[in-house]
């Protein structure tokens, strides 16, 4: 099978933080309206099958086991990375599902990552952040360029990030995609009385809070309703439609409350710009008691700076190691943190859920316990949760 064309329409999902949440939301507001859907996420946190929705449901093990056989046979000699395997198999079964409409997130930059192999009618940049620099570079210019490649001639180009990096702007005009940036273009804003979209083509007011919690999903908000402003003509939405779907949207361990007394929040904060969300949002939303944190992270991240940003949240850590090729042990955690702070108070465990188990038999109610640092690690958590 040709996959080429993947669906009717076609919107592409790169960016440092809020991927995850964009797809979602898009996902949720379009089947709202009445379309069929398709999408695409990485990684998963329990399951593989996470990765690919038809009309909002997870694939099957059957499905998917399809999937990679045609991938394999179609293959040959042809060498594939595991993510392009997935991507591949992914995409099959997307475009088997004919649906109205795919929503595909990016893995790893942009300008280079397979799943820029497909032609998108709509592309969405939802910010730009330090995260992955020895591919991507040591800076946000660096950066933006990467993320940019999912830009087309003559197509909509969002970008979320209301600091908009300049290398991410000049590539859009040398690719001559038609550009909408955020708090510019477009904008959505809320107030007691409830929220407000600004688009170019739409203007809602009285929209409903949404369900995602932060001050940054917000701008994820905006990013989602933007493109769905750029596809009217094709994918017509009424507002009421779109209200509801914002209202209900939740995205697993985006500030999950998992767990009410002990507060347990499950969030897969793993690069600095996400930890300063997480921050402000523990801020917003302040607990009575002490906060306690669980981190397992991958070696190859900005350790202190993701640490630093949660240091004055923080009353005690919880570190434990992660089994994974490229996960960071505790003493690593512990010696990053003493950088910053050497009298935080801190305890090492073999393993993530080790370390949460200790957390939960200090923590009391009115506490908070904060789980982050990689999807890994809140994987590793979700089953002692349920």
């Amino acid at each position: 099978m040709s996959l080429d064309k993947i669906a009717a329409n076609t919107i592409l999902v790169g960016g440092t933080n809020g991927k995850g949440s964009v797809v979602a939301l898009l996902e949720s507001i379009y089947l709202a309206a009445g379309y069929s859907v398709g999408s695409y996420t990485s990684p998963h946190l329990l399951r593989y099958n996470e990765r690919v929705h038809i009309n909002g449901a997870e694939v099957t093990d059957q499905q998917l086991c399809g999937a990679f056989d045609q991938v394999e046979r179609a293959r040959e000699e042809t060498q594939l990375t595991y993510f392009e395997f997935g991507t591949l198999a992914a995409a099959y079964l997307v475009k088997s599902a004919k649906p109205d409409v795919a929503i595909l997130e990016v893995g790893l930059g942009g300008r280079l990552d397979a799943v820029n192999l497909f032609d998108p009618d709509v592309a969405i940049v939802t910010g730009v952040d330090i995260d992955h620099s020895d591919w991507l570079g040591e800076d946000r210019e660096s950066i933006g360029y990467e993320k940019a490649g999912i830009f087309r001639k003559e197509k909509p180009a969002i970008c979320g990030d209301v600091d908009t990096p300049s290398s991410l702007v000049n590539t859009a005009a040398d690719l001559g995609a038609d550009l909408y940036l955020q708090g510019r273009d477009f904008a959505f804003e809320c107030n007691s009385q409830g929220c407000r979209f600004r688009g170019v083509r739409l203007e809602w007011d009285g929209l409903r809070q949404p369900a995602l919690i932060g001050q940054h999903q917000r701008l994820n908000v905006g990013s989602a309703l933007m493109a769905v402003d750029c596809l009217l003509s094709s994918l017509p939405v009424n507002q009421a439609d779109a209200a509801s779907a914002i209202a209900a949207t939740g995205v697993s361990a985006r500030f999950q409350i998992a767990r009410i007394s002990p507060e347990v929040v499950l969030d897969v904060a793993h690069n600095p710009q996400a930890t300063t969300a997480l921050a402000r949002t523990c801020g917003e939303r302040p607990v009575a008691g002490s906060t306690f944190a669980v981190v397992g992270m991958m070696r190859d991240k900005a350790i202190a700076e993701i640490l630093g940003a949660l240091t004055s949240t923080v009353d005690h850590w919880y570190f434990g190691s992660l089994p994974a090729p490229r996960g960071a042990d505790a003493a690593m955690l512990e010696d990053a943190l003493a950088g910053i702070n050497s009298k935080a108070a801190c305890d090492r465990f073999a393993d993530v859920t080790s370390a949460y188990q200790a957390a939960l038999s200090h923590a009391k109610p009115g506490d908070r316990i904060l789980v982050f640092g990689s999807f890994v690690t809140v994987g590793a958590i979700m089953p002692a949760l349920s």
